[in-house]
């Protein structure tokens, strides 16, 4: 029955804002503060990719 369970997907780590934090280990937080800060990191990237397309659009249209 083990190798039944080693071929069921494992459950994508996720983390809801304001969740009980009580009952996670210090390894599943140290977890889900990579996942955050790997997340941080997407965001911080998609704006800096906005900003720069809307500065050359206001740039195109003020000349």
């Amino acid at each position: 029955m083990a190798a039944d369970d080693d071929d069921k997907p494992r459950k994508k780590i996720s983390h809801e804002i304001g969740q009980d934090l009580s009952l996670l280990s210090v390894d599943e937080l140290t977890e889900r503060i990579a996942l955050l800060a790997a997340e941080i990191e997407r965001l911080q990237t998609a704006m800096t990719k906005k900003r720069a397309s809307r500065d050359a659009a206001a740039s195109f249209f003020k000349s």
